[in-house]
């Protein structure tokens, strides 16, 4: 195997993080809607926690961009 095919295929797995990301970001947003709805009182106390929730998910894919990113440029 070519050493640029080995590359382009772990940079390509190394993407998988970004469905996990994409995925608890969906479930966060969703279980918030849902929160939010059944009592509206509570919903501007829970929109920082969940800000957190989705900064620290969304990192999770910017790691693995850089990750990609790295491999595909800098070995």
């Amino acid at each position: 195997m070519d050493a640029s095919v080995a590359k382009l295929i772990a940079a390509g797995i190394s993407m998988i993080g970004v469905i996990g990301a994409g995925v608890g970001i969906g479930v966060l947003f969703g279980n918030y809607v849902s929160a939010g709805i059944r009592n509206p009182a509570a919903a501007p106390k829970m929109l920082p926690t969940v800000m957190l929730g989705m900064a620290l998910s969304e990192a999770t894919a910017i790691f693995a961009l850089v990750v990609a990113l790295m491999l595909l440029f800098v070995f």
